[in-house]
């Protein structure tokens, strides 16, 4: 009887635990999967990480590829209340200077590393960055999102 009641109290108290830290979000990747993920100066311990207006953020994106890609291009939005606004690359072709060479080959894992300009214009809020690597269809490689505050 013991027993089952701290079996009960232990499953309680591990369904009820709150997930602290950052969580990348998958939002629709089809034709890869992402498996790390690494932005400059992102505190991970946190549930966002802070971009500082004024200055750049790098992000390094570790995948697999699930078909053939020829052409990859690189598309970036801030979701501030829901609504999506683009964020402006300086170089939205992921197959120039990204550490990627196209075409890339099925059945393997790549690297992408890229920069994102906070500019000084932009707002302090919160905001949720969806970056997303889309192939010569248009259709998302990966996608993902990641929470962000903008400061």
């Amino acid at each position: 009887m013991k027993q089952s009641i701290v079996y009960l109290l232990f499953a309680i108290i591990i369904s009820s635990s709150v997930v602290y830290g950052l969580q990348f979000t998958d939002c629709g990747s089809k034709t890869g999967s992402f498996n790390k993920i690494v932005v400059s100066d992102c505190d991970t311990t946190k549930n966002e990480c802070i971009l500082k207006r004024n200055t750049t953020a790098s992000i390094t994106i570790n995948f697999a590829l699930n078909e053939e890609a020829t052409k990859i291009s690189t598309v970036v939005h801030g979701k501030i209340m829901g609504v999506e606004m683009p964020f402006h690359l300086q170089n939205p072709d992921a197959c120039v200077d990204s550490g990627l060479k196209c075409p890339l080959e099925k059945g393997e894992t790549y690297e992408y590393k890229a920069i994102l300009p906070v500019l000084k214009a932009y707002p302090k809020v919160n905001v949720l960055v969806k970056w997303e690597l889309k192939d010569q269809n248009n259709e998302d490689i990966i996608c993902v999102e990641i929470p962000a505050k903008i400061q």
